[in-house]
């Protein structure tokens, strides 16, 4: 089943793997990220996934109540206003 309505163009990674991606790597997660979100779509391309940003063995609930969640193209925090 399609998802219906456009994305937001927001990119939250965990904070460890923003403080360690080059410059250009993330400039290309947010451009995806924002192309996608222009066109109304859901989600980004895959070719733009990040490789690393989840430890080994980490459950989705870990991953997102453990870590600290940074908008990589703001770099505040995620949910902040």
């Amino acid at each position: 089943m399609a998802v219906k309505g456009g994305g937001t163009s927001k990119v939250c990674l965990p904070y460890n793997k923003y403080k360690s991606m080059s410059k250009a790597e993330r400039q290309k997660v947010i451009n995806a990220k924002r192309s996608a979100a222009s066109k109304g779509k859901y989600r980004r391309s895959s070719k733009s996934n990040v490789k690393g940003a989840r430890k080994k063995g980490a459950t989705l609930r870990d991953w997102f109540k453990k870590e600290k969640w940074v908008n990589i193209s703001t770099g505040k925090l995620c949910g902040a206003k």
